[in-house]
């Protein structure tokens, strides 16, 4: 899928994600469920013009997750990827 929107890499969901998750998952690992590419997700496309934030795989667009703040709730959805591994050594 070759895209026209611009997008942001897997960082500009640092502050959002960091509500919901107590470590730094720019950092996290994760496959992708399409393609099977395993990335960082501050690789990850970024896309913000909607309701939440789309995170697409960097080699397939895929989508990998989504979230959205509802004001009340955030609503994550990781249904893209195979694994998403977070290191928790400091």
């Amino acid at each position: 899928m070759s895209s026209q929107i611009p997008y942001l890499d897997g960082n500009a969901a640092a502050g959002e994600l960091g509500k919901v998750f107590a470590v730094d998952i720019t950092a996290a690992e994760g496959q992708c469920g399409s393609c099977g590419a395993t990335r960082r997700f501050a690789e990850a496309h970024l896309y913000m013009g909607g309701p939440g934030i789309v995170a697409r795989c960097c080699v397939c667009e895929h989508p990998l997750l989504r979230v959205v703040n509802t004001g009340h709730c955030i609503i994550l959805d990781i249904n893209g990827m195979t694994y998403f591994r977070f290191d928790t050594t400091e």
